[in-house]
C-alpha cells in the first residue's frame, strides 16, 4: 500500500510539472522512486492508456494505401470485409463488422464468420452511391468460451455444476444490459443454467438445457449485448460507392462530323441523334464523344495529322478553342446547345448515357491564350510553347500550365467547364491524357465535383506506366484505359488479369480493342477473326469496354504508314462517312455480345475470372460466375489456322454420372460434356470463339469438388 500510494503522489508530481530540468525529464525517461530495500532511485512504470485489450486486428481488406484512399464499389455490389483477428491464449474472439453510411447517424453491426487461419469476414450492401464508412471490432468472445469448455468438461465425464454457475453469471450480466423483450430472455436463461441440475445426464449436457444453450437464438441474444469496453477497434476506413454504370458498361466511340447519312456533307448532332437507334440496338450504354467544341485554324493540322491542311480541313477536335468559344462552347458545325440538350434527352429514354471527351488543353486561337497568357508556358523570346511528345509535334495545341503563380484561378476555370457540361445533362466523362497534369488537381476536382454531383463517372485515358496509370485511380477516377489492346498471346492475357486482380480495390479496367489513336498490329493483319477474337476477349474479360465506330464493326485495318498505330485516312483529322450496311459488318455480331452480356450477371463484374487449363496455348478458356449463372469462354487466339483441344473444367467437371449441358450463346449451339474436360474445334474462318453457358444434370458441384 505504501508504495502504490508513493507512486500516485510522484506521478502528480510529474502532471503538475515538477522537476522540470531534472536529467529524467531531460532524457525522457519516467519518474523515479525509492528501490525496495537499497534507497536507490529505478524508473517507475508507465501505466498504459485505456483498458488493456487482448485482440489484435490486422490485414483489413478493402484498404488502399492503409486508408489514405477508399476502396471502390458499385450499386449493387455486395462488398466483402476480411480481416485477420486474434488474440492470447485459448479464449474464442467475437469478430463484428461495424458499417455507416456518410450521412446516417447510426451504425450497422454485422457478424463476422472465421474463414480459417485467424481470418474472418462479413459482407454489407453497396446499396447506395455515395461514401460508407467501416471498421472491425474483436474482443474475447466470453460465452462462447464457456460454452466450448462446458461440453469438453462434460464430455470428459468431468463436474461442470460450478461451470453452470459461471455461464449463469455471463447470462445475467449480458441481461443487465439488455432491455425490453431481450433482457426478460436473457434473465430467463441465466436462472435456467443456475439451477440446471436436473439438465444433466450421465456427465453430458442434454434434453432442453443442451438445446437452450447451442441455440441461435441465445446464442445471438449474448452476441448483441456482449460487453465492448475491453474490445479492439480498429480504424476507419471508407468505401467509396459510384453508380453501377461504373462496373458494368459498354461504350461506343463517335465523331459527330462522320454520323451523316450524306457524303455531301460533315455530320451534325443531329446526326448523331439520328444514330442512337443503332447504337442502342448495338447494345451500348454509354456514346462517347471527342471534343465538340469550336477547332483552331492556327497551325491546324490536315490529313494523317500533316503539318499543311487546305481550306476544307476540319482539323483535330483536340485543338480546342477559337473565335467561337473555348471549353464552353459548341463546334457551329455541328449544332447548337438545343441539339445538344435533344440529344441527351433522346440517348437517356434509350438507356444510352452521353460522354463527353474532357481535354484540357487550348489551340492558339483558344480566348484563354489572350485572357489568361500566364495559364501558359512560355519561351524566353515569349512566344507561348506548344504541345511535344519528341519527337512528335502538336503545333495545333498549347498545353496548360499547372505551375502558373495563378494555378488556383486555373483550377477554379478547369472545375466550371466541368460544372457547366453538368449543366447541360452530363454526367460521364473520358479525360483526355489525365497522367500529364497534376494528381493533386485531379484529387481535389473529382472530390468537389462528387459532393454535388456524385453519380459523376470519369474515364481516365492514360498509357503510361502502370504506378501512374494506378494512382489515378485513387485519386478518384471511376474506370481506366489499359494495356489490353497489347495483350495478345495467351500467358500476356492471363498475366495481365492476374496483375489486374491484385489492384482491383481501386481500379477498375475498361478494355478498348481499338481507338482512334490505336490500331493494334493484330487487327492490321489479323483480319475479320482478329476483330471477332478481340470483340469477344474484351467484351467477357473485363466488365466494361468499349470500341471506336464504326471503324471497328467495319474491320478497318489500313495503317498511315507500316509500323505505325495510326489509321490512313485518321478520322481524327477528316470528315469520313461511313457506309454502315456494309457487307461483313461486325454490328450484328456485336449486339449479340452485348446481349448476351446483358443477360448473364456473371459477365458483369470481375471478381470471379478465373482461367482454365487447356492442352494448346492457342486456345485460351476462362470462366465468369454470379450466384447460379456461369458463363465459360473459349477463343482461339490464332487468326489464321484451326485449332483444337480440351478444356479442362476445373470446379465446373460434373462428376461421376453427372453431365453438364453446354450452351454457346453466339451461335445457339448446345453440347453435352461428361466428366473433367471438354473438347473444342474452333475455326477462324467461321466461328473463332466459344461463349458457353453452363447448367448441370443434378446438382451442381461444389467449387473445388473433383
Amino acid at each position: 500500500m505504501g508504495t502504490a500510494r508513493a507512486l500516485g503522489r510522484r506521478e502528480e508530481q510529474v502532471d503538475a510539472g515538477s522537476e522540470p530540468h531534472s536529467p529524467a525529464r531531460r532524457f525522457a525517461v519516467p519518474p523515479a522512486m525509492s528501490r525496495v530495500g537499497t534507497g536507490e532511485a529505478e524508473p517507475a512504470a508507465r501505466k498504459p492508456p485505456g483498458v488493456p485489450r487482448r485482440a489484435v486486428i490486422e490485414e483489413i481488406k478493402p484498404t488502399v494505401d492503409g486508408g489514405r484512399f477508399p476502396a471502390k464499389a458499385a450499386v449493387g455490389d455486395t462488398v466483402g470485409v476480411e480481416v485477420t483477428a486474434f488474440g492470447d491464449g485459448h479464449d474464442l474472439l467475437a469478430c463484428d463488422l461495424r458499417v455507416q453510411r456518410e450521412g446516417d447517424s447510426s451504425w450497422t453491426t454485422i457478424e463476422m464468420g472465421p474463414v480459417g487461419n485467424d481470418r474472418w469476414r462479413a459482407t454489407f450492401p453497396a446499396e447506395a452511391v455515395g461514401r460508407y464508412r467501416f471498421c472491425v471490432r474483436a474482443g474475447v468472445d466470453r460465452y462462447a468460451t464457456w460454452l466450448r469448455d462446458l461440453y469438453a468438461r462434460a464430455d470428459a465425464g468431468q463436474d461442470v455444476q460450478t461451470e453452470l454457475l459461471v455461464g449463469a453469471d455471463l447470462l445475467g450480466k449480458a441481461a443487465s444490459r439488455a432491455s425490453g423483450a431481450d433482457k426478460k430472455q436473457l434473465a430467463a436463461a441465466a436462472d435456467r443454467v443456475a439451477t440446471a441440475a436436473d439438465g444433466l445426464h450421465d456427465g453430458t449436457l442434454g434434453g432442453t438445457l443442451g438445446g437452450m444453450l447451442r441455440s441461435d437464438v441465445l446464442t445471438e441474444l449474448v452476441r448483441r449485448y456482449r460487453p465492448t469496453s475491453d474490445a479492439t477497434t480498429s480504424a476507419t476506413y471508407t468505401v467509396v460507392v459510384d453508380p453501377a454504370l461504373a462496373r458494368f458498361s459498354t461504350w461506343y466511340e463517335l465523331f459527330p462530323r462522320g454520323a451523316s447519312h450524306d457524303a455531301g456533307r460533315p455530320g451534325t448532332l443531329a446526326d448523331v441523334q439520328a444514330r442512337l437507334d443503332y447504337v442502342s440496338w448495338l447494345g451500348a450504354d454509354v456514346l462517347y464523344l471527342p471534343p465538340i467544341h469550336p477547332i483552331g485554324t492556327t497551325a491546324r493540322k490536315g490529313p494523317d495529322g500533316s503539318a499543311e491542311a487546305g481550306p476544307a480541313d476540319p482539323g483535330s477536335p483536340w485543338a480546342i478553342g477559337s473565335e467561337d468559344g473555348g471549353h464552353c462552347a459548341i463546334d457551329p458545325g455541328l449544332g447548337t446547345f438545343a441539339d445538344f440538350e435533344r440529344l441527351v434527352t433522346a440517348a437517356a429514354e434509350r438507356g444510352i448515357a452521353v460522354a463527353l471527351d474532357l481535354a484540357f488543353q487550348c489551340s492558339p486561337d483558344h480566348p484563354w491564350v489572350r485572357e489568361h497568357p500566364e495559364w501558359f508556358r512560355h519561351r524566353p523570346d515569349g512566344s507561348i510553347r506548344y504541345a511535344e511528345n519528341p519527337p512528335k509535334r502538336y503545333e495545333d495545341i498549347y498545353p496548360l500550365d499547372f505551375e502558373t503563380d495563378d494555378w488556383w484561378g486555373l483550377w477554379l476555370a478547369l472545375l466550371d467547364v466541368v460544372r457547366f457540361w453538368i449543366d447541360h445533362g452530363v454526367r460521364v466523362f473520358r479525360v483526355d491524357n489525365p497522367h500529364t497534369k497534376p494528381f493533386a488537381f485531379w484529387e481535389w476536382l473529382i472530390a468537389t465535383v462528387k459532393e454535388d454531383h456524385p453519380k459523376t463517372i470519369f474515364l481516365s485515358e492514360a498509357f503510361t506506366r502502370p504506378a501512374v496509370m494506378y494512382r489515378l485511380g485513387k485519386l478518384g477516377f471511376s474506370q481506366s484505359y489499359t494495356y489490353f489492346a497489347w495483350r495478345n498471346k495467351k500467358w500476356e492475357i492471363e498475366s495481365y488479369m492476374r496483375d489486374l486482380a491484385l489492384v482491383a480495390d481501386f481500379f477498375r479496367p475498361n478494355f478498348w480493342p481499338n481507338t482512334p489513336d490505336i490500331l493494334t498490329e493484330e487487327l492490321q493483319t489479323g483480319g475479320a477473326a482478329a476483330f471477332v477474337a478481340r470483340l469477344v476477349l474484351a467484351a467477357t474479360l473485363s466488365s466494361s469496354y468499349g470500341v471506336y465506330g464504326p471503324p471497328f464493326e467495319l474491320q478497318e485495318h489500313v495503317p498511315r504508314a507500316p509500323g505505325s498505330e495510326e489509321y490512313a485516312g485518321s478520322e481524327k483529322y477528316a470528315v469520313r462517312h461511313w457506309d454502315l450496311d456494309r457487307a461483313g459488318s461486325l454490328a450484328p455480331l456485336m449486339a449479340r455480345v452485348n446481349a448476351v452480356r446483358r443477360a448473364h450477371p456473371a459477365l458483369q463484374r470481375d471478381d470471379t475470372l478465373r482461367f482454365h487449363t487447356t492442352d494448346n496455348d492457342q486456345l485460351i478458356a476462362y470462366s465468369k460466375t454470379s450466384d447460379d449463372d456461369a458463363v465459360l469462354v473459349v477463343v482461339n487466339l490464332d487468326p489464321t489456322y484451326r485449332q483444337s483441344g480440351w478444356v479442362h473444367l476445373g470446379e465446373f467437371a460434373g462428376g461421376p454420372g453427372k453431365s453438364i449441358e453446354v450452351h454457346d450463346l453466339l451461335t445457339d449451339s448446345h453440347y453435352r460434356w461428361q466428366g473433367s474436360q471438354g473438347f473444342v474445334i474452333l475455326d477462324p474462318a467461321t466461328q473463332p470463339a466459344h461463349v458457353l453457358a453452363l447448367t448441370w444434370r443434378g446438382n451442381r458441384p461444389a467449387p473445388g469438388s473433383p
